[in-house]
């Protein structure tokens, strides 16, 4: 694929200048960009890595001088990472899969393959599965009974949805991610000390070890359009109702979504972030990498928390936590500078103590 500065502005719809028929193939980190690249140098921190490759054009942030960079071109934009969203998806040579069937493939006759589906080597499709047009399936993906994919859909290899699984249009998936396995659901016949411990805040009583009975999936797992969930994520089949993920919510990564929970609209649930069953999740909600969440409880919209956050109860709308548990990031500050402050504090009162209770005095 080739560009000429002109239509990548254009695309942008940005401004450009100098020779904006020069052509490029690809985009490039500053310094290591040769004559037909792109140079990102969204910023003058990374124009500075010009001088270390040979790029002839660049982008660059609003008012820069691309002359005295020595480019003969190069567009300039207002928002960078906008910018790079834009230029990314011009230049995404894909994964090469064939348009088509493959002939290893296994479909079942009762399932129905929209318009212009590829579907790559050794993928498996269920009894009345329905595939939209436009999708592509990579290698190994499956695709279980009744399940239903929409239109434009893109299915990396190895991924696999479960039966009956409800997903709208331009999902993407990354390489390994599971839709629908049975959600992590367990009981025993009397009471047990989890539950006790549970109840009473670490008393386990009297409850004696016993084996844990499965409770069975009966729900599916409901996803919305434009969503996109990252490599080994998981997301549980619901117990009786389905479970839910919004329309444009994007996951990470490693995120595992379980029985029963529904997360809204637009959402950001960052690498290793684990959300317990049963709960609510509203829209607009960033929860940053490795957050876990407590089951039944409800996170309001527009949430943001930290890195690291453990929710463990309800969390109001707008809100931004840190920690563990979850509180008020400017709370949480608070509490980390105090802590980094005990060491001194400690030696200022043994000083004080030294000071007050001198050698041969009494109390």
């Amino acid at each position: 694929m080739q560009f000429t500065i002109q239509q990548i502005a254009d695309a942008l719809g940005v401004e450009a200048a100098g020779n904006t028929d020069l052509t490029v193939l690809r985009a490039a980190e500053p310094g290591d960009a040769g004559p037909t690249d792109l140079a990102m140098a969204m910023s003058p921190k990374y124009a500075e890595s010009l001088s270390g490759g040979t790029a002839r054009a660049a982008v660059l942030w609003d008012g820069a001088d691309w002359k005295a960079l020595g480019l003969e071109a190069a567009i300039f934009v207002a928002r960078p990472r906008r910018a790079m969203a834009g230029v990314t998806a011009m230049m995404d040579r894909g994964q090469g899969v064939v348009p088509g069937v493959h002939p290893s493939a296994v479909i079942d006759p009762t399932a129905e393959i929209g318009e212009n589906v590829s579907i790559g080597p050794l993928v498996v499709i269920g009894a009345r599965a329905r595939i939209g047009s436009g999708s592509t399936l990579g290698a190994h993906a499956t695709v279980g009974m009744d399940a239903v994919l929409g239109e434009n859909a893109l299915l990396r290899e190895m991924v696999s949805i479960g039966a009956r699984a409800q997903i709208g249009d331009r999902f993407i998936a990354q390489p390994g991610a599971r839709v629908g396995g049975d959600g992590f659901s367990y009981v025993t016949p009397e009471v047990s000390g989890a539950e006790n411990a549970r109840k009473t805040m670490g008393d386990q009583g009297d409850a004696k070890a016993q084996s844990w009975m499965r409770i069975h999936s009966l729900g599916a797992v409901q996803i919305g359009d434009d969503v996109e969930i990252g490599s080994n994520c998981t997301i549980d089949n619901g117990t009786i109702r389905n479970t839910v993920i919004g329309d444009g919510s994007k996951l990470d990564n490693l995120v595992h979504v379980g029985h029963n929970t529904r997360v809204g609209r637009d959402c950001l649930l960052c690498g290793q972030t684990g959300v317990s069953g049963s709960v609510e999740i509203g829209n607009n909600v960033v929860l940053g990498g490795q957050t876990g969440v407590v089951d039944n409880i409800f996170i309001g919209d527009g949430v943001i928390s930290g890195g690291g956050t453990k929710i463990l109860s309800n969390v109001p709308a707008g809100r931004v936590i840190m920690g563990y548990p979850g509180i008020k990031m400017e709370s949480h500050t608070e509490i980390y500078k105090s802590q980094r402050r005990l060491p001194r504090l400690a030696r200022d009162i043994e000083a004080l103590k030294k000071a007050v209770f001198k050698p041969g005095t009494s109390d």
